[in-house]
């Protein structure tokens, strides 16, 4: 059977916040186009944030059963906690905006300037969101079951001044992977070719 690590979380959780900033994006957008790319733009920032709505349910639930059966600590938990809470607020707002807009079309109405500053609001939620969400994964650790071990030539190394990869320069490399007898024949010619250009004019 399919194994997914941790959870199904971090698959649904991208198809929403890429459909939500869609839906925000364009809605913001459309005002200022001309038609009929207005109209039609209008159309994708709808369906955008109805089939977020529908994601956002499934990555709720997901996030719901992640929050209650990942490995964490105390402060963990506490970002972990933090995240639902802003999630919770998030997917609220979303949804309401959904009925509204649903709401709206089948009134044959327009979306006004309050829905689109209402979609803002909710696109800022959504963005501290996936921030703290970030946060959990990326600084805590939740749901990561092994972290890189920093060893080995080429892996503990910190780009600089132009430098290469590894602890190791590149002639002590260069000279490691050929024989000693090839070593000194390739020394021999760098020192005529040095000679020969020390005495040109």
């Amino acid at each position: 059977m399919l194994e997914i690590i941790p959870n199904w979380h971090p698959i649904f959780v991208h198809f929403t916040v890429a459909l939500f900033s869609l839906s925000v994006g364009l809605f913001v957008i459309t005002p200022f186009i001309k038609p009929p790319l207005q109209q039609q733009w209008q159309i994708v920032a709808r369906w955008a944030l109805w089939f977020g709505a529908g994601f956002t349910v499934i990555t709720g639930l997901t996030g719901l059963y992640a929050f209650n059966t990942v490995d964490h600590d105390t402060a963990s938990h506490a970002a972990m906690t933090i995240h639902r809470n802003w999630a919770i607020g998030a997917i609220s707002l979303f949804l309401i905006m959904t009925v509204w807009s649903i709401i709206k079309i089948r009134q044959k109405q327009t979306l006004g300037t309050a829905f689109v500053v209402a979609m803002v609001i909710a696109g800022g939620v959504l963005g501290s969101t996936a921030w703290r969400g970030g946060e959990v994964v990326y600084r805590y650790g939740l749901g990561v079951m092994s972290l890189p071990k920093v060893e080995g030539v080429g892996h503990a190394h910190e780009h600089a001044d132009g430098q290469g990869h590894g602890n190791v320069s590149e002639k002590t490399s260069h000279d490691m992977d050929m024989p000693d007898d090839m070593n000194m024949d390739m020394d021999k010619l760098d020192s005529v070719d040095h000679d020969s250009k020390a005495h040109k004019h």
